[in-house]
């Protein structure tokens, strides 16, 4: 059993809309509209249990996951949605010991997925031309314990990037193409990148880009979520839904022939949905 110390990040959950991120300190009180709570209370309580406010309210104290961190982000951006990034995560293959590129920062959402993916032995290298942004992201990482595996670099990438031979590379920018070629150098052979886009001429140009510089495997998807409200004789999807955010073209590095001309073409949609497989 793992008690809850001062200092500790808890998830203090009344119902599926109410639910708060806060860190533990003594002496301080925690209001909602369901009476206050001393935190003081929750010192040496385990995880999953239960604290009761002022109005004689139940509220239980659960341990926050990488999905809480994100949905409670402090943001000055739109930030990169879960449902996203678990996709980005899986595609990317990020794993502990990985090296990652990540170009636009922003409030840090996807940053503090992959900097979690890739601990303790990775490391995340994030680009921020905004220092306000850089500020919110910093203070996202912090609260997610995550940022010693994260290095925000403060300064536009469109004149480069420091290092090479990335694993994985994640691009969040309104006009990701003047970067790719840059990005291509960074990367090791065959790693693969991703980029985010909320619209389709974005998706177009980034994918002729990727071809053109030294990219295969080049496609993009788009992902929704319902979430459905599950009741006994009353089960049904919920009434309002996130829906478009944005699309995540992905793309594998390739190296240059020897007469320096890449050999790039287009992905083709297989007619069928089941994939190769190789006996």
């Amino acid at each position: 059993m793992v008690a809850i110390a001062e200092g500790s990040l808890v998830l203090l959950y009344w119902d599926l809309r109410r639910q708060w991120l806060l860190r533990v300190e003594k002496g301080k009180q925690f209001h909602t509209h369901k009476g206050f709570i001393n935190v003081d209370d929750l010192i040496g309580s385990p995880f999953g249990s239960s604290v009761t406010s002022s109005l004689g309210e139940v509220f239980w104290v659960l341990r926050p996951t990488t999905h809480d961190f994100i949905m409670h982000t402090v943001r000055q951006t739109q930030i990169m949605y879960p449902k996203d990034i678990g996709i980005i995560l899986l595609k990317l293959s990020l794993s502990s010991g990985m090296k990652v590129l990540e170009i636009g920062t922003g409030s840090g959402a996807m940053t503090v997925a992959a900097a979690t993916a890739v601990k303790p032995g990775g490391h995340v290298h994030t680009y921020e031309a905004r220092n306000e942004f850089a500020d919110v992201a910093e203070r996202n990482l912090r609260r997610a314990s995550v940022s010693d595996y994260v290095t925000v670099h403060r300064t536009d990438a469109g004149g480069g990037v420091e290092g090479n031979d990335f694993d994985a590379a994640i691009i969040d920018v309104g006009d990701p193409w003047p970067l790719i070629p840059h990005i291509h150098n960074a990367l090791s052979g065959g790693a693969p990148v991703v980029s985010f886009s909320p619209t389709v001429n974005q998706v177009e140009k980034t994918t002729e880009t990727f071809a053109k510089v030294g990219f295969v495997n080049v496609h993009t998807l788009e992902c929704f979520i319902r979430e459905i409200r599950a009741e006994i004789g009353k089960t049904r999807p919920a009434t309002i839904m996130i829906g478009h955010t944005g699309y995540m073209t992905f793309a594998q590095k390739i190296t240059c022939a020897p007469d320096g001309a890449t050999k790039v073409q287009p992905t083709v949609a297989s007619s069928s949905n089941e994939p190769s497989v190789v006996q």
